[in-house]
């Protein structure tokens, strides 16, 4: 029997657990058609997204991580 899980390495690019346990990701619709977007939704863009709960579980479970 395996003795760990092996890693997503496409999710282990993307996403990053924290010290806390959360997962940290990148926000989507930051790569091209920006002039359509006020600078308000360009701005929240930036800030890194948090995931929690159920899909945060699915997210540490592709990292190879409990």
């Amino acid at each position: 029997m395996a003795k760990h899980a092996k890693t997503n390495k496409g999710v282990a690019k993307r996403m990053k657990r924290t010290a806390s346990g959360k997962i940290k990701r990148h926000k989507s619709n930051k790569r091209h058609l920006l002039a359509g977007r006020t600078s308000k939704r360009k701005r929240q863009l930036r800030r890194a997204g948090i995931e929690t709960g159920r899909i945060a579980k699915k997210y540490i479970l592709a990292l190879g991580q409990q």
